[in-house]
């Protein structure tokens, strides 16, 4: 193939091209995103009911735009070689290795030889003789960082902008918090990311990378993330998230976000906050013994404080809101939280700690993320890699979200109520049965829509019992591992 040179915006024409394909998961993102393209360009002549199977299909195809996606940034000023593998071709096969079960390259490249991405590159399965996974690799080292990035915004943005159900009082409830990933420790991921270790165990085997994500409140799309080591604080990703945010956003965060330096970031970039503080810092900021009750207060920088470098160390003004909750069976205990919505009046106490009380679910995005996707430890050879792979994670994620809104838009009801499971394994199975043409791929659609409307999570008639935070060890013969494979292959050699 001849390594002819050009930019990224010709391969636009690999994303429309006509050919006969079987079902694969490439079908369902790109099948009918031209003709439906035509169809809105063209006069209507009665106003369409809102939400109809067809509408809702374009709303999902809308959270992988081909042609907005090669607009970014990130690929906008790069040119690439004519390949077989472009980048909208190494973008699909990214989330389609955390669509599919298997995650592995060869899938990928099993897919890509059987037609699974034909659509996006017409040449890909007539010219792809070798079932090597190293163009596939050589692609994903390829694909700038900052373009998954992008496009995880991008994508965040076009979920939001769905349903007027996605905002509260014109605001875009973000729920922030932190995790670590798991890494083995080949090439330089060691120096990127740091293994972690205490002063009694010492230096561990595994590599840490802290993640800060920010989830939609009402949709638990993605809506943007921050990587770094371990050497860096959640505090400090989460500011990055913060002043690169888009549009006005409410940002919710618990007690480890509950620091000035949040609060000074999130008056530099014109957004809002909804922190939680720990007992001993609302009762310094109070100035006497906490109370129940909502007083207007002004947060100064101490010394002991670490501020954001760049920005105003004026000091912030603001709304402490302290209440007492006490539940049957449980110590009770205060709730404070600080806001910088100081007006009472559209944003009384009460109503904003009911919308804490919905941060919990930042809690099981993660989980689904790091549990179900399968990301909780990447096996990955770069660092590099490991942000990319992460990236795709969550884009991936957000394709569940999207289909998710879809359906709870035709059924009227919180995209929240839906099992994320089972959601999942509904849009799998209809990518996988696809028909060939516009009108099989919608009826396809209205039926899957359907499935996904039903897959509502059980009202449980009982409490939960409570669960000791221990896990049963299979019972092995072989010793732990301590310290590296190539120290122990050496004492293998000199043992007697």
């Amino acid at each position: 193939m001849s390594r002819k040179r050009c930019s990224t915006e010709s391969s636009i024409s690999f994303f429309f091209t006509e050919s006969r394909i079987a079902d694969t998961y490439a079908y369902a993102i790109i099948c009918i995103l031209q003709k439906i393209e035509k169809n809105t360009q063209k006069p209507k002549t009665a106003q369409a009911p809102p939400f109809t199977p067809d509408h809702l299909l374009r709303v999902f195809l809308q959270l992988l735009p081909g042609r907005a996606l090669l607009k970014l940034p990130a690929l906008k000023t790069l040119t690439f070689y004519e390949r077989l593998f472009t980048p909208l071709v190494t973008l699909w096969y990214l989330l389609f290795q955390w669509i599919n079960h298997d995650h592995s390259l060869q899938a990928v490249v099993t897919d890509a030889r059987a037609g699974g991405a034909d659509r996006l590159n017409r040449k890909l399965a007539r010219k792809m003789r070798s079932s090597s996974t190293g163009p596939y690799s050589d692609a994903r080292t390829r694909l700038p960082e900052d373009f998954l990035a992008q496009a995880l915004r991008l994508q965040g943005s076009r979920i939001i902008q769905q349903s007027s159900s996605t905002l509260w009082k014109s605001l875009v409830v973000a729920l922030l918090d932190g995790s670590t990933v798991r890494l083995r420790p080949p090439a330089d991921i060691p120096q990127a990311f740091a293994p972690h270790g205490n002063q009694h165990k010492g230096r561990t085997y595994w590599c840490l990378m802290r993640v800060a994500v920010t989830f939609c409140c009402f949709t638990g799309a993605a809506l943007d993330c921050a990587l770094g080591s371990m050497h860096r604080s959640e505090q400090a990703l989460a500011s990055e998230i913060i002043l690169r945010a888009l549009g006005h956003c409410l940002f919710v965060g618990d007690r480890n976000f509950g620091v000035l330096r949040m609060v000074q970031v999130a008056r530099q970039a014109g957004q809002q906050v909804l922190l939680r503080m720990t007992d001993a810092r609302a009762a310094k900021l109070l100035g006497r013994p906490l109370e129940a009750g909502d007083f207007l207060v002004t947060w100064k920088p101490t010394r002991h404080d670490q501020l954001q470098p760049g920005c105003s160390r004026d000091p912030v003004q603001g709304r402490l809101i302290v209440t007492r909750l006490e539940r049957p069976g449980f110590r009770p205990q205060w709730l404070c939280l600080f806001t910088t919505l100081a007006d009472s009046e559209p944003y009384p106490a009460w109503e904003l700690v009911q919308l804490y009380g919905r941060r919990w679910h930042v809690e099981l995005d993660l989980r689904y993320v790091k549990a179900q996707m399968g990301a909780a430890q990447l096996e990955v050879h770069s660092a590099a890699m490991a942000r990319k792979q992460w990236l795709a994670c969550l884009l991936a994620h957000n394709l569940i979200r999207g289909a998710m809104l879809c359906a709870a838009l035709q059924q009227g009801i919180a995209p929240l109520t839906l099992s994320f499971l089972a959601c999942r394994r509904c849009l799998e199975c209809w990518l996988r049965r696809l028909g060939r043409t516009r009108a099989k791929v919608l009826a396809g659609w209205e039926k899957t829509l359907g499935e996904i409307g039903r897959c509502r999570l059980p009202k449980r008639k009982k409490p939960r019992p409570n669960e000791p935070r221990a896990k049963r060890h299979i019972r092995e013969s072989f010793p732990p591992l301590v310290g590296s494979r190539a120290q122990a292959r050496e004492k293998i050699k000199t043992a007697p």
